[in-house]
């Protein structure tokens, strides 16, 4: 039995420039953090010859070309598993749709599974590449390469993506205090919206195709604002850090029609005036979850548990996706 983890994340500044219709042409920057949240993949002998696929559906099949499964199907073929005694389940912490990359997450976890079934050693950022190749390339999802890799990666990185295709990371220097201080004071809450990213962001990635002037210039300020929240993230100017957060969210709504809505919009301005600095839908947008940075936890955590919104508390990740059992 083989399992491996891969974390979620969340955005921490210039999310929506690694998508390759923006960063072809212009260059993406973004700062993302992994969180203790994760999708697992399980991986186990069958007794008998077939290949069974455990998700929210259940596959029985007797060769890899007849998984359903698009992601699990292309990751059998780009590692070469061509075992008939395999059954592969999946788990997560968080639903998919939530905004938290779990999809980018769940092509990391199960290459790694995949890999390690082929005894083959393999670095974080080749795993991301072939995460991002199945999804970007073979399945043509409008999505960028953020989630791939801050999954594969873990931890508080700022990545830079080239137009020609190279995506360049580091870990931000973050102090221990200002660690502590972020961790204890960005708070998620759940919208009880899910929703596909793929449907949200194709609209950005058409508008970016064709050269929208409007898109570009939302898209260069948003690479800006991130630059800016890594200098004020590893300068330890939190407070700073939450004011670009709410500009930034000012700017991602007005990416698209389908980024907010009303009730969220409500929730928002609810929680700036109860106790947030700043804040600002998590993902692609649409739903999934709030997220925002406190000046007065207790009075925000008071503030959302009354408009009925469910707090996810979490840590950091720095192992990125990982074998968790082996045997």
């Amino acid at each position: 039995m083989i399992i491996t983890r891969s974390p979620l994340r969340i955005s921490l500044g210039g999310g929506g420039t690694d998508l390759p219709s923006y960063y072809r042409e212009h260059g993406g920057f973004l700062v993302a953090a992994a969180i203790d949240k994760y999708v697992y993949i399980t991986q186990h002998r069958t007794f008998q010859e077939e290949i069974i696929i455990k998700y929210s559906k259940l596959e029985r099949v007797h060769s890899v070309d007849q998984i359903e499964h698009p992601i699990v199907r292309e990751a059998l073929k780009l590692v070469g598993v061509t075992d008939p005694h395999l059954e592969l389940t999946s788990m997560a912490d968080i639903p998919g749709g939530t905004g938290l990359g779990s999809s980018g997450s769940f092509t990391t976890a199960l290459l790694k599974s995949l890999h390690a079934h082929n005894k083959n050693i393999i670095s974080p950022a080749e795993l991301a590449e072939q995460a991002c190749d199945i999804e970007l390339n073979k399945l043509g999802e409008p999505i960028g390469k953020q989630d791939q890799y801050i999954a594969a990666v873990g931890g508080i990185t700022a990545f830079t993506f080239h137009p020609d295709g190279r995506v360049e990371y580091r870990p931000c220097k973050i102090s221990e205090e200002t660690l502590f201080n972020l961790e204890d004071n960005l708070l998620l809450f759940f919208t009880g919206y899910s929703r596909s990213a793929s449907s949200i962001l194709k609209d950005q990635n058409d508008k970016s195709k064709q050269n929208d002037p409007a898109m570009l210039e939302n898209l260069h300020f948003t690479k800006e604002l991130g630059y800016k929240s890594l200098a004020e993230l590893e300068s330890g100017n939190l407070d700073e850090f939450a004011h670009l957060m709410d500009i930034h969210w000012q700017r991602k709504k007005a990416r698209s029609s389908g980024m907010s809505n009303a009730r969220i919009n409500e929730w928002y301005d609810y929680a700036i005036e109860n106790g947030a600095l700043g804040g600002k839908l998590i993902g692609a947008g649409g739903g999934g979850f709030l997220m925002f940075y406190a000046g007065d936890k207790r009075k925000l955590r008071h503030a959302m548990r009354e408009k009925g919104l469910q707090e996810v508390r979490f840590r950091f990740d720095f192992e990125g996706t990982k074998v968790v059992a082996q045997n």
